[in-house]
């Protein structure tokens, strides 16, 4: 498996991906926020590749010189590989490199089932913000 930056050329993957594991609502949320996110920093959505496919997508933006965890989606054929916490792990990365001050996740409904990884990962309850849509990714 290998973790990389967005390519252009993965885009309907991700597309395809998000349709596959998020409900309709969540998608269409996603995707939009998704956009923008490409046309404000790509370097901040990264990939997991797998047998030649995208099996994994991670978006992250920041905002007020914090970062936050938006959307993680991992293909049901790759789940509990442990590819989520890599995908984690690389956009902290670039977080680190970016000097955020601080490290969110937004918590919404559709984030809902993966606070246990970030718990895991060493995220406490204050690390969970739930009033994110004032997020420039969410609200333009």
């Amino acid at each position: 498996m290998n973790v990389r930056s967005i390519q252009l050329a993965d885009y309907r993957s991700i597309k395809e991906l998000f349709e596959e594991v998020l409900s309709e609502e969540a998608c269409e949320q996603t995707l939009v926020a998704f956009s923008r996110q490409l046309g404000w920093d790509s370097d901040l959505v990264i990939v997991a590749e797998a047998d030649e496919q995208i099996v994994g997508v991670i978006i992250g933006t920041i905002d007020n010189n914090k970062g936050y965890y938006y959307r993680i989606a991992i293909a049901q054929n790759y789940q509990q590989q442990g590819i989520d916490k890599e995908l984690v792990h690389a956009l902290k990365q670039r977080f680190d490199q970016k000097k955020v001050s601080k490290i969110y996740v937004t918590a919404d409904e559709y984030n809902e089932p993966i606070f246990k990884l970030f718990e895991s990962l060493g995220f406490a309850t204050t690390d969970f913000i739930r009033s994110f849509q004032k997020l420039s990714i969410v609200s333009g």
